[in-house]
């Protein structure tokens, strides 16, 4: 082997030592970067060169050292568990938001909430018994009767304004999903451009990870990589993203609340294929859809929706039960026949519901014939208040039932990110920099590269003798 190829094994090493120093210096510079994978410089032997004749003078020592390539140090595995997780957290979680903020607007128990209304309008009809000579006690047993009515309007309004709320959300997220696809689609392509070259493009995969992620957490999107380093994204089974090429959501169906409660779903679909349902493994998008759905008759349809049914229930069950004795007794006049509650048959039950007698005159408390101050009635309407199928009752059950459910929801919404945490501590624990670490592989690139230099020298300084030196002994 010829003297000078030393100098060649000794650049080769100078080179390749200087590049795994770039890039630990480039680790250590991303440390607090989020979505930086860890990269390391895997370096290998330059084989010795050979001359395939009887006169090689090859010593069969190798030529060097070199980088043969940058690893990203990431874990499919362990990225798809993050998304998973992702996908399910965030469907739980708008669910439980949803459940949590329902139970705000019913407000139990609380002093201006239904039940205590409910509670002072029985108490009403309990003072006109004792005392039906009295305008006063039928005009508090009047505007109580209009406050009951006021509150399951605010009720169902509340259950509607959550509901325009959710699907405002809903859309702008199916909005969000098209554009963080388009951009998946933009770093295939540039990835792929750049790796048919022969270069790197780590910190490009590590932006199309976090992209690829949020997919997860907002429509359970699930990430199919290609030989060629690209990454297909897919939705239901469907490609939300296959190469370059994307195919965007649309967010159809119900946008009212009234089409909500008349059983139109609000759907996602495939914005070039209207007809065809994404079909949403999990996600956020997921969990709001299960909030707007319409009612399915057997209690578990949509969040708001239900919660409109059983406001509907309520606000008919009272103006019936009410109604089905008031219309019986008579008035101080000795009128019978008179209705309590109105429901207009043009709103739904809740917000239909209203006080249909407008005098304290019209309200009828005692039984016909029992003279002008009976309050027999009124006592019996005092008592509906404990009835085992009263207003008060199917009022209670409702509660109880938002309160289990909303409970149920949050806690198995605060499991899955517990899960998805740990998911991405293990993640964390395998791409994170690690600063010690890097340091210590940087002053093993430093030494290596300094011994180099030194075999640099050591080789430059016999050349050096040998030729300006030799044979000028004598002289």
């Amino acid at each position: 082997m010829s003297t000078f190829s030393g100098l060649g094994t000794a650049l080769s090493s100078l080179t390749a030592q200087r590049k795994a120093l770039d890039v630990a210096g480039n680790n250590v510079a991303n440390a607090n970067t989020v979505g930086y994978t860890r990269q390391r410089a895997l370096l290998g032997s330059m084989p010795a060169a050979t001359v395939p004749s009887m006169f090689s003078t090859s010593d069969g020592v190798g030529l060097g050292s070199r980088v043969t390539s940058v690893q990203r140090l990431g874990d499919v595995f362990v990225d798809t568990r993050v998304r998973a997780a992702a996908g399910s957290a965030g469907y739980l979680t708008a669910r439980a938001e949803s459940f949590a903020a329902l139970e705000k607007g019913i407000g139990e128990p609380a002093a201006t909430g239904l039940a205590s209304q409910l509670s002072d309008f029985w108490d009403g009809w309990s003072d006109v018994a004792n005392g039906s000579d009295r305008d006063s006690a039928r005009a508090v047993v009047l505007e109580r009767g209009r406050a009951v009515a006021d509150r399951l309007h605010t009720l169902y309004t509340t259950a509607s304004t959550q509901w325009g709320e959710t699907r405002t959300t809903a859309g702008a997220l199916v909005e969000r999903v098209n554009v963080a696809a388009g951009q998946v689609a933009e770093l295939n392509e540039r990835v792929l451009a750049i790796t048919n070259t022969g270069a790197s493009a780590h910190e490009l995969a590590d932006q199309r990870d976090l992209l690829v992620t949020e997919l997860s957490a907002l429509v359970g999107g699930t990430a199919r990589v290609r030989p060629d380093g690209q990454v297909d994204v897919l939705v239901g089974g469907n490609a939300l993203v296959r190469g370059d090429k994307t195919s965007p959501l649309a967010l159809t169906g119900a946008t009212t609340f009234g089409q909500a409660t008349a059983g139109v779903a609000v759907q996602v679909v495939w914005a070039d294929r209207p007809g065809q349902v994404a079909g949403l493994d999990g996600g956020r998008v997921a969990g709001l859809l299960s909030v707007l759905a319409p009612t399915d008759g057997s209690g578990s349809g949509g969040v708001l929706t239900e919660a409109a049914a059983r406001y509907d229930a309520l606000a008919t069950q009272i103006a019936e039960q009410v109604n089905a004795l008031h219309t019986g007794a008579a008035t101080p006049s000795g009128a019978t026949g008179t209705s309590f509650f109105a429901v207009d048959p043009t709103l739904p039950a809740a917000l239909g519901l209203r006080v249909a007698v407008t005098d304290t005159s019209q309200i009828a408390a005692g039984a016909p014939g029992q003279g002008a101050y009976d309050g027999s009635v009124a006592t019996a309407l005092s008592r509906l208040a404990d009835a085992p199928d009263g207003p008060d009752a199917l009022w209670r059950a409702t509660v109880v039932d938002v309160g289990v459910r909303t409970a149920s929801a949050v806690s198995r919404s605060k499991v899955a990110e517990t899960a998805l945490g740990t998911a991405q501590g293990q993640q964390l624990a395998q791409t994170s920099v690690d600063i010690d670490e890097e340091a210590v592989n940087m002053l093993a690139y430093q030494r290596a590269y300094e011994g180099a230099a030194r075999v640099l020298t050591a080789i430059d300084q016999m050349l050096d003798t040998l030729i300006n030196r030799t044979g000028v002994v004598g002289r």
